[in-house]
């Protein structure tokens, strides 16, 4: 199993009505990609982050469904936009040692295809985690 999360901050000057619209995509991830088995979207407390999403997903196959599942890509148009700091972590119960480089190659995957997809993440004012472009598990 595999949770993917996500922590972020929005840009200061983003609308009650934006923030809303992204929040809501995101839960409508979690209520129209197969693969995703329970998610959470909302207040992150205890950092530096205002805002949060999780996703569970079975194993790598299902992780890639939700990548490129049309329901995210609405979210990374809305959304991404919008978000000033983004953070995404990988927590997984799978003993491959190779796993984390596994996860990261998805990720690598998916901004190899999507180059509208590559610049918005290019225009976040910080990005790290185990979704940052370029990381390759490392």
């Amino acid at each position: 199993m595999i949770v993917h999360g996500n922590r972020f901050t929005f840009k200061p000057g983003t609308t009650p009505e934006a923030l809303d619209e992204a929040l809501e995509s995101l839960r409508n991830q979690g209520r129209s990609i197969p693969s995703v088995r329970s998610f959470v979207v909302g207040r992150d407390f205890g950092g530096e982050y205002e805002w949060g999403a999780t996703f569970v997903i079975d194993d790598l196959d299902g992780y890639w469904e939700y990548l490129i599942h049309p329901s995210h890509r609405h979210t990374d148009r809305v959304g991404l936009p919008l978000v000033d700091t983004f953070a995404s972590f990988d927590i997984t119960d799978d003993d491959d040692p190779e796993m984390e480089q596994k996860i990261a190659a998805l990720h690598q995957r998916r901004y190899d295809a999507d180059a509208e997809l590559t610049q918005l993440v290019s225009d976040l004012g910080e990005y790290t985690g185990s979704a940052a472009p370029g990381r390759h598990g490392k």
